[in-house]
């Protein structure tokens, strides 16, 4: 069973890449019984929508 720094940075890469079968299974199996972990995990979902959206914002209008 991984622990919480190593599924929190599983969390954190799987909005860059994708996970492996191995390392799926593994982060799956924690946060089924960690709460804060999954907390965490819809954080970082939330943070990268909403830096995604600002993003959109601020793009300048085209001519």
């Amino acid at each position: 069973m991984i622990r919480c720094k190593q599924a929190t940075q599983m969390l954190s890469e799987k909005l860059d890449r994708p996970l492996s079968n191995k390392e799926k299974i593994n982060l799956a199996m924690h946060t089924a019984i960690c709460s804060p972990c999954r907390q965490f995990g819809r954080q970082m979902e939330t943070l990268r929508e909403l830096s995604k959206s600002y993003t959109k914002a601020k793009e300048p209008e085209e001519k």
